[in-house]
């Protein structure tokens, strides 16, 4: 993989002043790649301390008792800086990179409709796909609900798309990602993130006369031969060294004033800059100096619980696409990963070809009790119902991981609690960063992690501005459809 232009910094020398100790909480992709540019910057005064037992994070990986690999939801390998990309190369050779195209659908009654769903209308039933066509060119021409960013993001859709596209498919399948009223979202994340449509190509579809489309920058991605997405970060960690990352480090009180971190086991860490990489409302509320007003607004910030289900079989691997969505309510899920695909070593006995493995994601409701077994049961059998697995394979591995943080959710009135919170605990030398640091879905990838954490470290080490994350303007936003 070639480095990419970007805008990674010439001449990585050791400043001529230093910060002194730096402490990052957190060895998830943000907090790994802050370490690592801490010690290309010549900075070696910093602890990396992770309150669990392994590094990765978010991005880390499982092998469960029967010898599946599992990654905790669907991540795939592709990156918009050259920073990423140069530290893939350092971590792996040509040949531990597997390279796939990304092949994606929607399920759509008794079809399976290409991705992005509303860039294939032809797909639908005639009379469906000549309503959404015909309320498509009337937003077009301005009779419609203008397509331009309102308060939330239910508007935003029937805007941008018209009714009955949202009514068969933007509703559902947002609803069942999210758990959270459409209503209740804003809508100033969406920039890149759901895809635009073209009418042009759209009609060009319908006289079969379009071009393939590969829209997004995940339209082909990579992903480790070995050890799941997680074994990008063990590599990453065993790179840094445990003299400097601690893991079974949990933190659980942070003071400001006197600039230390209080550990679960009793210690007491010291520190003169702290990257906190976990989430902003749990950081708040660790901070005893954080103003009542700003823990509570903290608070007040919403993300989504999801279960990570992964069902194994004795049935070869034999379906070519990479993952699917599923806006039916009668379907738990959301998404489902074609896991085996990714690579044959995510399923035992990769050289006989007897397994697949599918990866199940699905939105828990706050508050809503999970009942796991049930869970596991309504998975299998709707990858059966929808033509996934055999009937009659035998299922060999159900391994259920439930993620408490897996993604924050972009809700009205997000963005000014962030402009006050994130803030204040700057002016305290502690710099929230990472998917949930920052709480912006929008930069919530594993590159935009890696580019945060690598931003910070010039920034302490050596004073050079951030690149990718600022509080006081809107996040550039990423062209990727779905939660990846």
């Amino acid at each position: 993989m070639g480095l990419r232009p970007s805008s990674t910094r010439p001449g990585q020398h050791p400043p001529a002043a230093v910060p002194g100790r730096i402490v990052i909480l957190g060895a998830g992709p943000c907090g790994l790649a802050c370490a690592d540019q801490l010690t290309r910057l010549g900075h070696h005064d910093f602890l990396l301390l992770e309150a669990a037992e392994v590094p990765g994070g978010l991005a880390s990986s499982v092998v469960d008792a029967a010898g599946f690999t599992w990654d905790l939801g669907g991540h795939v390998v592709f990156s918009h800086f050259g920073e990423f990309d140069r530290l893939l190369d350092e971590l792996f050779a040509a040949d531990e990179l597997l390279h796939h195209d990304r092949s994606s659908f929607v399920r759509y009654s008794d079809r399976w409709v290409p991705y992005p769903f509303q860039r294939h209308l032809h797909h639908l039933p005639p009379a469906e796909s000549a309503t959404c066509l015909r309320e498509l060119l009337t937003l077009r021409q301005g009779t419609g609900t203008p397509g331009r960013a309102p308060v939330d993001f239910a508007t935003w859709l029937a805007g941008m798309y018209g009714r009955t596209l949202v009514d068969r498919f933007f509703a559902p399948y947002n609803t069942k990602v999210w758990a959270t009223r459409l209503e209740d979202m804003g809508s100033t994340w969406v920039a890149e993130r759901v895809a635009p449509v073209d009418i042009e190509q759209v009609l060009a579809a319908f006289a079969g006369t379009a071009v393939p489309d590969c829209w997004g920058p995940n339209s082909t991605f990579a992903f480790p031969a070995r050890g799941g997405t997680g074994e990008i970060w063990r590599r990453l960690a065993a790179r840094i060294g445990s003299d400097r990352l601690h893991t079974r480090s949990q933190a659980i009180a942070i003071d400001p004033v006197g600039r230390t971190v209080a550990l679960a086991d009793g210690r007491l860490v010291r520190y003169d800059q702290l990257v906190a990489t976990g989430p902003l409302n749990q950081l708040a509320a660790m901070t005893a100096a954080c103003p009542e007003s700003l823990r509570a607004a903290a608070q007040g910030l919403r993300h989504t619980t999801v279960a990570m289900v992964g069902l194994g079989y004795r049935t070869p691997t034999s379906d070519e696409r990479s993952w699917l969505y599923f806006p039916q309510p009668d379907v738990p899920f959301y998404r489902a990963t074609n896991f085996g695909k990714y690579a044959p070593a995510n399923v035992p006995g990769a050289d006989t070809g007897a397994f697949s493995a599918w990866m199940t994601e699905t939105s828990i409701a706050p508050g809503k009790a999970l009942d796991e077994q049930a869970l596991v049961h309504s998975c299998d059998q709707a990858l059966r119902r929808h033509g996934l697995v055999p009937e009659r394979a035998p299922l060999v591995s159900a391994h259920i991981e439930v993620i408490p943080y897996a993604y924050p959710v972009p809700t009205l009135g997000r963005d000014e609690v962030l402009a006050q919170v994130v803030p204040w605990f700057e002016k305290q030398g502690v710099y929230p960063r990472g998917r949930f640091g920052t709480w912006r879905y929008e930069i919530g990838n594993m590159d935009h992690a890696v580019k945060m954490g690598i931003d910070i470290a010039h920034r302490l080490a050596a004073g050079t501005p951030e690149e990718l994350f600022t509080h006081a303007t809107p996040m550039p936003a990423t062209r990727v459809d779905c939660p990846s």
